[in-house]
């Protein structure tokens, strides 16, 4: 079982995408963020290491859209939101 996450914050890259995005891809990372605190692994996230990075992580909100992420000792920090070309950025 995955340890549940209890600490987190949102990069200000992120607080600024997650500000521009259309008001369903915000609720529908809503609704991804709940499940994501109960169990980042559940298959419908679809987390994985992205590939060339060290310590980047990438979840999904839809199938166009991603969300990026980096564990700072036992916390998360959310680092980008958008199409799946942030994942280009992120590498």
């Amino acid at each position: 079982m995955v340890k549940q996450i209890t600490t987190y914050r949102f990069s200000k890259k992120f607080k600024n995408q997650y500000q521009a995005m259309p008001i369903e891809i915000k609720q529908a990372f809503n609704e991804k963020l709940a499940l994501f605190f109960v169990d980042m692994l559940h298959p419908s996230l679809r987390v994985k290491k992205i590939k060339g990075t060290v310590d980047r992580w990438e979840g999904s909100v839809t199938m166009k859209y991603r969300f990026t992420f980096h564990f700072e000792g036992e916390a998360i920090v959310f680092r980008a939101i958008g199409t799946h070309d942030i994942l280009l950025r992120e590498a």
